[in-house]
């Protein structure tokens, strides 16, 4: 049996490979990515860098009670962009496999090592009208 490691491992194994490319540009290539899974978690990966590279104040994620999902970054009110539905939902199940929140609510310290250095994300978890709010805030 094969060792696929965590999911944060993989989410800091991406940070490390794409770290040096446009995380923006990034984002929009998982549409076409035939592993679902893997689409999602290098649309994690590549939104870390994004928040990181641009100075964001936080990332938010939400679903809502249909299973839409939408991102958008804090220091602009633009949309992210964000593959379909599927995926969108994938990322917020890593986040919360990440972060072991299993109720309605939470909130916890993310530390993601990226090259030589890292970085600590607080991730919160709020169910909201039916749907769910996954916010990443980056440290000032």
């Amino acid at each position: 049996m094969q060792d696929k490691g965590s999911v944060q491992q993989k989410v800091q194994g991406l940070c490390d490979c794409y770290a040096e490319t446009d995380p923006l540009k990034g984002m929009t290539s998982v549409f076409s990515e035939s592993d679902k899974e893997e689409a999602a978690l290098k649309w994690l990966a590549l939104a870390v860098l994004h928040g990181i590279d641009q100075n964001a104040e936080e990332i938010k994620l939400y679903r809502s009670s249909e299973g839409g999902v939408k991102a958008t970054a804090e220091y602009r009110k633009r949309a992210l962009p964000l593959p379909d539905g599927s995926i969108g939902r994938m990322v917020m199940e890593a986040l919360r496999q990440m972060t072991h929140i299993e109720g309605d609510k939470g909130k916890v310290p993310l530390a993601l090592g990226i090259r030589d250095s890292s970085v600590e994300i607080v991730v919160k978890i709020r169910g909201e009208d039916g749907g769910e709010k996954i916010t990443l805030e980056f440290p000032k």
